[in-house]
């Protein structure tokens, strides 16, 4: 009894949810999509013409070039060879030519001897198992390229999203960079001219990665860009931030984020850190030091408070924000980057321009990492203050 029943559970469980209408789907819809979805780059004009034997293995094999032509390179390989096995284990099997008698219906007793291939018992049943293996990749092939593409629209749009172009002037150079370590990510930046004298940058880190977290660095941006405008002091606009992200995102969703206000005039600095990785200010003389006042990450608790911090950006001063990404990448050894790397890489390229620099330090970062995948999102923000001082404002008429 205790096989039966567990057989009886196996199969219960293994046809959960399973119903008519989604075998018949199988075959007819999806199966005719994901067709639709490798032949569509077919031009029929191209085997018109031909003899029904000629056209169909004209079909078959442009089917078969445009289906494989899809999957990288060793896939495409590994593939094939799957194949070419298969044709030699059929040609094993195959044992001549002979009579076969078929079946005249409704005499099924009495049947027509037809020349044809016999093969060894077993093979029809082989046969069908790797066409419908075939057929099963072929679906999921089809289902995940057509997601890829999805995602590659979504990056597009989540890239438009961020500064295109870096911040030049009044003595103050600012630039960007995000890499995700998927096709979507959820780290973000911005640079945010607020009026004339005053500039706002920001970068945040989502946790998690994939869409989830894009969505949700896509909904932070868009609330930070409503809010900024309402000059609210940093510690009020983040708290804001905050309150808007615990009732907006799921709640194992918390994004850690650094904010900076920076006064194009004298160089002054209030920042709010809320659980981002301590930002580096690297002085002229070479000595650094860390931002860290703030608060809790995003979306942990609803009234969470925040407190502002004040500093000086003199000419000659280099500010660095950056996601864990950079920090966390190991090397094939399994050794992080660390902050000792990106403080040593930023004393060796920080008189470089903003621009470069953010892309040195990415380059730094993934000559560290060599052939191992990036498991974190990467992004940088650099914040400059050139060696001369910006020019004095004109008198006022006050």
């Amino acid at each position: 009894m205790q096989p039966r029943h567990s057989a009886r559970q196996f199969w219960d469980t293994y046809t959960k949810d399973l119903t008519a209408d989604d075998f018949h789907r199988l075959f007819t819809r999806d199966a005719r999509e994901a067709y639709d979805y490798f032949a569509r780059g077919i031009d029929p004009k191209t085997f018109s013409g031909l003899r029904w034997h000629r056209r169909l293995f004209m079909q078959c094999r442009l089917f078969f070039i445009a289906f494989t032509s899809r999957l990288s390179p060793a896939r495409r390989a590994l593939f094939g060879i799957a194949m070419i096995c298969a044709l030699f284990g059929m040609f094993e099997l195959f044992e001549g030519l002979a009579f076969m008698r078929i079946p005249v219906p409704p005499f099924f007793n009495i049947g027509i001897p037809i020349p044809g291939p016999v093969w060894t018992d077993g093979t029809f049943w082989l046969f069908s198992g790797f066409v419908l293996v075939n057929l099963l990749v072929l679906l999921e092939v089809a289902d995940r390229l057509t997601l890829k593409h999805d995602l590659e629209i979504a990056r597009e749009i989540q890239l438009a999203m961020l500064p295109r172009d870096a911040f030049t002037g009044r003595g103050l150079e600012v630039a960007g960079r995000t890499r995700p370590a998927n096709t979507v990510g959820g780290d973000l930046y911005d640079i945010v001219r607020l009026d004339a004298d005053r500039l706002m940058v920001v970068l945040g880190d989502v946790s998690g990665k994939g869409s989830p977290a894009a969505l949700l660095m896509a909904l932070l941006l868009a609330m930070l860009r409503t809010l900024a405008p309402d000059d609210l002091p940093p510690p009020t606009l983040v708290a804001r931030l905050n309150r808007l992200v615990y009732e907006q995102a799921p709640g194992a969703r918390f994004i850690t984020f650094f904010l900076a206000i920076i006064d194009l005039r004298t160089g002054a600095l209030t920042y709010v850190n809320a659980g981002q990785t301590p930002p580096l200010l690297r002085r002229r003389d070479g000595a650094v030091e860390k931002l860290m006042t703030g608060g809790i990450a995003l979306g942990m608790f609803d009234q969470s408070t925040y407190e502002q911090a004040e500093t000086r950006l003199a000419p000659g001063d280099l500010l660095v924000a950056y996601s864990d990404g950079i920090t966390e990448a190991e090397d094939p050894a399994g050794q992080p980057f660390d902050e000792d790397g990106l403080e040593r890489a930023i004393q060796i390229y920080g008189s470089s321009p903003a621009p470069n620099l953010a892309s040195t330090l990415f380059t730094v970062v993934e000559q560290h990492a060599g052939d191992t995948k990036l498991a974190d999102d990467l992004t940088v923000v650099v914040v400059k203050r050139t060696d001369v001082d910006p020019p004095p404002l004109p008198p006022s008429d006050f």
